[in-house]
């Protein structure tokens, strides 16, 4: 369904009590943000034949952070303002809600496998900075050079763009680089149900070009950028994680679904209460990836041409499809 939700207003026909959640799963089936549909292709053939929603999540998220000509995850991600990539990821078991997270991440090829382990192997639920990376060496993570030369390129450019004036005011230089949405937002997410019920999900995002060294945004935050409930649903984020991190956007979403809301009606609702967010306007980019219990899906964005991707088992490929736009 394609089209602006303030125009239908179907949000007030829900009800208020909260409902007793039902598992009803009609079928298998991957979400995720546009950029993730070479993880859905990757790891499809896998997840019809049995493979896991907290696996499948997993391992469709390889394929993007290996993906060089994506700027905003993994390898090739666009560095911090010091030239560095610093690498975020979650990842939730929707059946136990356990979780583990991995923020400010450097040298090693799959933070979303870094993240699995904080949550399967230590008794935390988030690592950062160092302390990430000496977790990650501790368990044998893959190191690898995170810097492309086509993203070291893009860095360069970027400090060489600004005014003179401002090239020895440090603060003043990241905000100014950091405003082009083109290259400040960026993330992919998954949402799976597998063919036994389970659900999953997991976020991976190199973050803001130009970010302040050690910042973490939405992504590694659990309830912000990622939050997943099988008796309710899942709901990830992209854009400017700044907003999901004030909003709880993520966890809102599901709080929404476990009132009886649609996938799309929980969406709009969630982004519409971004309004009252004191920010510049052109800061105001959010996305969301969701699902339902049953497997009902839907995406809203506050960008009217976004994208997101989908297949389940009525198609013979990954889906794209425009999201549900949200005049914020």
């Amino acid at each position: 369904m394609v089209g602006s939700y303030l125009k239908r207003g179907r949000f007030g026909q829900i009800r208020s009590a909260v409902v007793i959640f039902r598992r009803v799963v009609l079928h298998m089936i991957l979400v995720s943000s546009a950029n993730g549909a070479i993880g859905i292709d990757g790891v499809w053939k896998h997840f019809s034949e049995g493979l896991d929603a907290l696996s499948a999540v997993e391992r469709a998220t390889w394929f993007v952070e290996d993906n060089e000509e994506d700027n905003s995850v993994g390898r090739g991600g666009l560095p911090n303002l010091d030239g560095e990539v610093e690498l975020d990821a979650s990842i939730m078991d929707g059946t136990t809600r356990s979780a583990g997270a991995v923020a400010g991440l450097k040298g090693y090829r799959h933070p979303i496998s870094v993240a699995r382990a904080v949550m399967e192997i230590s008794p935390h639920v988030l690592i950062v900075g160092e302390g990430a990376a000496r977790f990650a060496k501790e368990i044998g993570a893959e190191r690898a050079d995170l810097l492309t030369e086509k993203a070291a390129k893009i860095w360069r450019e970027g400090l060489e763009s600004l005014p003179e004036g401002l090239s020895g005011e440090i603060l003043k230089k990241a905000k100014a680089l950091t405003q082009d949405p083109d290259k400040a937002v960026g993330t992919v997410n998954f949402l799976a149900i597998d063919s036994k019920g389970k659900m999953a999900s997991a976020v991976s995002t190199s973050g803001w070009a130009w970010k302040w060294p050690g910042r973490a945004g939405d992504s590694p935050v659990i309830g912000a950028g990622n939050y997943c409930d099988a008796r309710f649903g899942a709901a990830a984020c992209t854009g400017f994680g700044e907003l999901s991190l004030r909003a709880s956007t993520a966890r809102t979403i599901v709080s929404y679904l476990s009132q009886g809301a649609t996938p799309e009606e929980a969406g709009v609702r969630a982004l519409l209460d971004l309004k009252d967010l004191d920010v510049d306007p052109s800061s105001m980019i959010m996305h969301s990836v969701i699902i339902g219990a049953d497997g009902s899906h839907a995406a809203v964005s506050t960008d009217e041409k976004a994208l997101y991707a989908w297949r389940d088992e009525s198609c013979s490929s990954t889906q794209i499809e425009r999201r549900i736009h949200v005049a914020v």
